[in-house]
């Protein structure tokens, strides 16, 4: 009886804060004190107030044990084993897989003769790495490129580009 009268009188305060906010045209806040001013009243009508009351009294009663019980300690530190096992054996197994990749240690020195990542000569004798556009012979009364930049024109960054160009121009496309 007395769940029943505590339950009703949270009710009516929630709604009647919620016609204030409403009376003060603060619609969305009003409608927020409703909702949860039902809430009480809804829990004691569908009997929920028992099994919340049987689950607070469960969860007292299994804090109390963690405190004064060592049999619970035991059980927490075998809990926290197990979690640093599984964490550890996952480490292994993302290190062996990336060793594996090649990516490892072992991966990280490049073989003789083939150039690194970053494109330099891999060994004392190895040459720099070839550029992907082909080339072409060019005809005998072409006359040679000047290493010097040519006046007018500005270094853009598209200096590979301006070979296939001439091999284009050369064929006539």
């Amino acid at each position: 009886m007395l769940t029943a009268a505590v339950s009703f009188v949270l009710t009516a305060g929630g709604v009647a804060v919620a016609g204030l906010r409403a009376y003060r045209r603060r619609f969305l806040s009003a409608t927020r004190w409703f909702a949860v001013a039902l809430v009480p009243a809804g829990l004691y009508l569908t009997g929920l107030f028992p099994v919340a009351r049987t689950i607070g009294g469960e969860f007292a009663d299994w804090a109390t044990k963690l405190v004064f019980d060592p049999r619970v300690w035991t059980g927490i530190v075998l809990l926290a084993v197990s979690a640093a096992l599984l964490l550890a054996t996952r480490w292994v197994g993302r290190r062996r897989a990336v060793d594996a990749a090649g990516s490892g240690p072992a991966a990280a020195v490049p073989a003789p003769g083939r150039a690194a990542v970053t494109g330099a000569p891999a060994g004392p004798g190895a040459a720099a790495p070839k550029s992907a556009a082909p080339k072409v012979a060019a005809p005998k009364s072409a006359a040679p490129k000047s290493a010097a930049p040519k006046r007018g024109k500005r270094d853009d960054g598209l200096g590979d580009f301006e070979d296939i160009e001439e091999i284009l121009r050369r064929r006539g496309i």
